[in-house]
């Protein structure tokens, strides 16, 4: 006898995920469901909608890593479970983080004898980074202040118009005046004789980028030293630098390491760089490392003591995840300095390859300069037919994210697009890169939304068009713009 039973609406054992009830309903966006579902069925839902998202490594509007061997992924999963604060279950990535803190102040030049611990600390990005930065530098300045007998209520930070974002965080956050040193069409970085005119004695530090998020020049870190240098031996005043390297610090000292910017200047107290950017570890690590240990008030600081050794701590995060800093590690050791030389090599040769491609169009003025962050910005020297924007909208549609974006004051009239190029950024892609804008610009040429408007505010002979001339035109150029699309569609390549 043969036993069989009929699958019923709760028996999802044998359905497949498109099979059942799951697909058929939305998703929740507002409240926790009622009902539990089966593990295959949300990772499906969910996956499904992700694929909506952008292609990462096609994404060059970030500086963030998109790339990391198999091997170092294996070993982020396999410590993804861990909380970096728990120092006691954890030690020896406590130990890994403090070799990278040792390595990276190292790689900047700072002044410690051998086998001396550097100060610094692992943060989740270099925004962190810079609020304890920033926060030193305050407390420093207070302190001095109120052993004077001064008042210590109005600190204010100099730096640049064309600051991340973070820093007018930093700036709101703990109550310290921005003083912004605006650009100038052509100069999109901070003028150091201008900022160092800005200091005044409540000025807690001025801060240098080392790799502008705008067009990936390097501020003249060295000239603002020499000149502030100046200035404090007038006044008295002890003002230093605060360098953010989130971009340029694991470049420099790879492409440029006769260019002094970091602990070889005596007014750089502190430095950021991001280890999820050109220090090639995915999104949620950055690094902050001081000169000195007089420069990093001890106030500050929280110690917490464990098998017998002090371990002092500094962030604003308290929980976080062991992965990215043990990636860190692995890219330090893995790499070397010769392979992170070779890294930045490959990135400086694409961009250039990018770059004279731009330029072989005839369509584009390039902003940035060959040196720096490896990045082209650039901006069209006739856009009068279509703009900056809308090159970067149509764009989307080969799958490249570009961004498009206006300068900071007073060059606010300047717009650019940016292409930022990552060790995963190949020559093939740049080439290609460079045919889809070709593209893009042809089908904007002959867009018939474009010509309508153009059309629309026409005049021939010195006379304005009619509607109905308007309309005729208007149409005529869209039978040939139908037409070419339909021939070009049917060719055989």
């Amino acid at each position: 006898m043969v036993l069989s039973k009929t699958a019923s609406e709760s028996d999802v054992s044998i359905h497949s995920t498109f099979a059942s009830r799951y697909v058929r309903t939305s998703l929740p966006r507002f409240e926790m469901p009622e009902n539990s579902i089966p593990k295959e069925a949300a990772y499906q839902i969910i996956n499904d909608e992700l694929m909506l998202d952008g292609n990462p490594r096609l994404n060059l509007a970030s500086f963030v890593t998109t790339w990391m061997e198999p091997e170092c992924d294996k070993l982020m999963m396999e410590s993804i479970n861990k909380n970096y604060v728990d120092m006691d279950e954890y030690p020896v990535t406590t130990e890994l983080q403090n070799r990278c803190v040792n390595m990276i102040a190292r790689l900047f030049n700072a002044p410690l004898g051998e086998g001396e611990a550097a100060v610094g600390v692992g943060t989740v990005g270099s925004s962190e980074a810079i609020m304890l930065a920033g926060l030193a530098f305050k407390r420093q300045w207070q302190n001095k202040r109120k052993a004077q007998g001064l008042p210590y209520d109005k600190p204010n930070i100099v730096t640049g118009a064309n600051v991340q974002v973070c820093w007018e965080k930093f700036a709101r956050y703990f109550e310290v005046e921005l003083k912004e040193v605006k650009l100038r069409e052509g100069y999109y970085v901070m003028d150091p004789e201008k900022a160092v005119e800005m200091v005044d004695e409540n000025t807690i530090c001025v801060a240098a980028i080392l790799g502008s998020t705008l067009t990936g020049e390097f501020e003249d870190v060295k000239l603002l030293n020499d000149l502030l240098v100046e200035k404090n031996k007038q006044t008295g005043w002890d003002t230093g630098i605060h360098v953010d390297a989130a971009s340029g610090g694991f470049i420099a000292p790879f492409l440029y390491p006769e260019l002094e910017w970091d602990f070889r200047l005596p007014l750089v107290k502190s430095i950021n760089v991001s280890g999820h950017k050109y220090g090639l570890v995915y999104a949620g690590i950055g690094w902050v490392v001081w000169r000195t240990k007089s420069d990093l008030p001890d106030e500050l600081i929280f110690h917490i003591n464990y098998l017998g050794a002090d371990q002092p701590t500094f962030t604003l995060n308290f929980s976080k995840g062991s992965s990215q800093v043990i990636a860190q590690y692995y890219q330090l050791i893995r790499l070397g300095f010769e392979g992170y030389r070779n890294v930045m090599d490959n990135c400086r040769e694409n961009m250039m390859v990018l770059r004279q491609g731009l330029e072989k169009t005839g369509r584009f003025n390039i902003v940035s300069k060959e040196n720096g962050v490896p990045l082209v910005a650039f901006s069209l020297k006739d856009s009068s037919r279509h703009d900056e924007f809308e090159v970067a909208e149509t764009l989307r549609r080969f799958g490249w994210i570009v961004p498009a974006y206006t300068m900071p004051a007073d060059a606010q009239h300047v717009t650019v697009l940016r292409v930022v190029i990552r060790e995963d950024f190949s020559r093939t892609l740049a080439e290609r890169l460079v045919a889809d804008i070709e593209k893009v610009l042809h089908e904007l040429d002959t867009l018939p939304a474009r010509v309508q408007a153009k059309m629309a505010n026409g005049k021939t002979n010195g006379v304005k068009k009619t509607e109905e001339e308007t309309t005729r035109e208007v149409t005529a150029y869209w039978k040939k713009f139908v037409e070419t699309k339909k021939s070009n569609k049917n060719r055989i390549c």
